[in-house]
């Protein structure tokens, strides 16, 4: 499917109301009882949600979305069944052979988050592929989480950051907000305006808890196997009906 724009697009999205987020994150939750429901192995639930990844990607980019974060493999799943993992891997590298290209010339900009030390070799070396053919388009910037976990971040800019100050680098009472975020694995990445967590289960379950401080929650109840355009519209429709203060006094995002 080409993110080339046909007749039938452009009239669903002139007729999309409201203004759209900069940056929205997905935790995609679901594919597991998605199988289950419909008596199949959960490794069918995740190729269908591999389905939904693509979809989702190229709407985002037609919406007009500056930046989308995809939770696509945290820290802790490395625990699930050695099958399940290996599937999940095999899924990640058909991913990019097979869609790295057409995103490249969607001017899809591609960065990876999260630890990369123990990574196979050659997962690693996809991951680096797709960011240095990527690095300078200027449309859609795709992040992938992947063997993310947000505690790891922290306790990895901790620990930067307190090397630089025994190096003499930087003072203590240097050390700010910005200095901290600067450390994280998403310096130059803005905050997420809008997490959707899809499932109907309601956690960050480890995904951007310092980046997400001010985002816009919505738990959508589809799993995400069946989470489609609709979905992802009405969740950024439900965004723009919020009121963000950021501790002060907002303005509606519906708003004119």
């Amino acid at each position: 499917m080409s993110m080339a724009s046909d007749g039938s697009i452009e009239r669903d999205l002139a007729g999309a109301a409201g203004e759209v987020p900069n940056h929205v994150a997905l935790i995609m939750d679901g594919n597991g009882r998605w199988a289950q429901a419909r008596g199949l192995p959960r490794t069918e639930g995740h190729r269908r949600g591999m389905e939904t990844v693509r979809r989702i990607i190229r709407h985002a980019s037609r919406r007009g979305i500056g930046h989308l974060t995809l939770y696509s493999f945290s820290s802790e799943n490395w625990r699930r069944p050695a099958e399940e993992v290996g599937f999940l891997m095999g899924l990640l590298k058909y991913f990019i052979r097979r869609d790295l290209a057409e995103l490249h010339a969607e001017n899809v900009r591609i960065s990876v988050i999260g630890e990369r030390g123990d990574l196979a070799p050659d997962i690693a070396a996809l991951l680096a592929e797709a960011e240095d053919l990527t690095r300078a388009n200027t449309g859609l910037r795709l992040i992938i989480a992947f063997n993310y976990g947000s505690r790891d971040e922290i306790v990895r800019a901790t620990r930067i950051l307190a090397e630089r100050v025994a190096r003499g680098e930087l003072a203590a009472d240097a050390i700010d907000r910005d200095a901290f975020a600067n450390a994280l694995w998403t310096d130059g990445i803005p905050d997420p305006d809008l997490l959707i967590r899809t499932s109907g289960e309601k956690r960050l379950s480890n995904f951007l808890m310092w980046q997400a401080a001010y985002s816009e929650l919505v738990f959508s109840p589809v799993l995400w196997p069946d989470f489609d355009e609709a979905a992802f519209d009405a969740a950024i429709d439900e965004y723009n009906g919020r009121e963000r203060r950021f501790g002060g006094i907002g303005v509606s995002l519906g708003a004119k």
